[in-house]
């Protein structure tokens, strides 16, 4: 972390910090026009990753996100990126993600890690029984002869004890196997089947990345944080350290030192909209630079993903747009505040309500069951015109006839 020091450091208001990392994050631009292979990798890439998640109260979360930065994005988009031309890859970040290949090198560290740690978990005797390598070696041994399987297709059999009660942990040993070679990298998610993983040997599914060597730990604590801060704008070492979850914090500090020394980042002081001190971070030099290239975002409403980049701290979330979030859905439903799958609605450069929405396939209408608006939010005429434009995008991307807050329905088909 940069120290106070005789020279002063360079300050960024909240304002600014939220610019950067909107414009950072592709929230700054245009949505409309094509949303074709390139685009959609290109988005991929500069925000870093995308993440991937089952929940589909509205639609998983990996397509919401995609969608609320572009109006003509569909999800089989994604899944050819994935699987046919393989310019992205689903690993582990902080959770499960699609990542560009391109730095699949240096998720080698990471493969490594979890080979040696799983192995003495308290969880893997449980799991695996007393035979790990055996159920490993049978599993490699399947796909090598066989090709691609799901977990389905090798499962025990039912009455096989793990002695552990919750569904989670109730994985038998070849499920776990499968996962266990996944995170070490030596399997790959070849495609997905009604969001079922179809696993096959690395080398056949990702051969070039697969054949590269790992990077050295310099080359890696490089990457992890020049690509993190360039995604971030401005940033602690910590958040450099938690972005892809790859390096230490020690590591992050260490960066930080040396690349001030050289002159390629500059201590800054971040200003906090939520009434917070302000932090010690750092920047690229050209910070300023940036954040006049990046110009304000459009006077447009979005309604974010929950695990949406943008509010995947929610510390930093809190500090920048004094918007207090949390995730309920896994709050018991008598102690929420909001709702199971409450989405925060982005205007311009500003966080200023929350919904409570579902998709209803079966009817084929968006109910947003209740909306909040943020505190000191001035609910123009204009504004609601924007919300309602987001909701309206959000319906169509969905394939919704209608959509409904309260007793209001608009029915797309007739033009609302």
């Amino acid at each position: 972390m940069p120290q106070r020091s005789a020279t002063p450091h360079e300050k960024i208001t909240a304002a600014q910090a939220r610019r950067l990392l909107l414009e950072a994050q592709g929230l700054t631009g245009r949505a409309d026009g094509p949303a074709d292979d390139a685009r959609v990798f290109h988005l991929i890439e500069r925000m870093g990753f995308v993440q991937i998640d089952t929940i589909s109260v509205v639609e998983r979360a990996h397509h919401l996100i995609l969608a609320s930065r572009l109006d003509a994005y569909r999800p089989d988009r994604l899944a050819g990126l994935l699987e046919r031309e393989r310019s992205l890859f689903e690993h582990w970040t902080h959770d499960a993600s699609a990542i560009p290949t391109a730095w699949f090198a240096h998720w080698k560290p990471r493969f490594e890690r979890y080979r040696r740690r799983d192995p003495q978990r308290a969880w893997w005797k449980a799991r695996m029984g007393p035979e790990p390598k055996r159920i490993i070696a049978e599993v490699l041994d399947r796909i090598e002869r066989d090709g691609p399987i799901m977990s389905r297709d090798i499962e025990s059999p039912k009455d096989e004890p793990t002695g552990i009660g919750d569904e989670w942990w109730r994985w038998k040993p070849h499920k776990c196997a499968l996962e266990h070679l996944w995170r070490c990298g030596e399997l790959a998610v070849a495609r997905r089947v009604n969001f079922q993983k179809v696993y096959d040997l690395t080398r056949r599914v990702l051969p070039h990345g697969h054949a590269a060597g790992p990077p050295s730990e310099d080359e890696h604590v490089e990457w992890a944080c020049a690509s993190a801060l360039e995604r971030l704008g401005c940033a602690t070492p910590r958040e450099l350290a938690a972005f892809w979850n790859a390096i230490t914090l020690a590591q992050a500090r260490a960066w930080c030192d040396a690349a001030l020394r050289g002159g390629r980042i500059v201590p800054v002081e971040v200003q906090a909209a939520d009434g917070s001190r302000p932090r010690l971070a750092v920047a690229f030099h050209d910070w300023r630079g940036r954040l006049e290239s990046a110009g304000r975002a459009p006077r447009r409403a979005r309604l974010l993903c929950p695990f949406d980049p943008v509010l995947r701290d929610r510390e930093r979330t809190s500090r920048l747009f004094n918007f207090d979030y949390r995730f309920e859905a896994f709050v018991p439903a008598a102690k929420r505040r909001f709702g199971y799958y409450v989405m925060p609605v982005l205007d311009g450069e500003q966080l200023v309500a929350r919904v409570d929405p579902k998709f209803d396939r079966a009817r084929g209408v968006l109910r947003l069951r209740r909306v909040w608006w943020e505190p000191g939010v001035r609910v123009t005429p204009a504004l609601e015109a924007r919300f309602d434009a987001a909701v309206d995008r959000l319906a169509r991307f969905l394939g919704a006839d209608s959509w409904s807050i309260g007793r209001r329905s608009v029915n797309r088909a007739r033009g609302g």
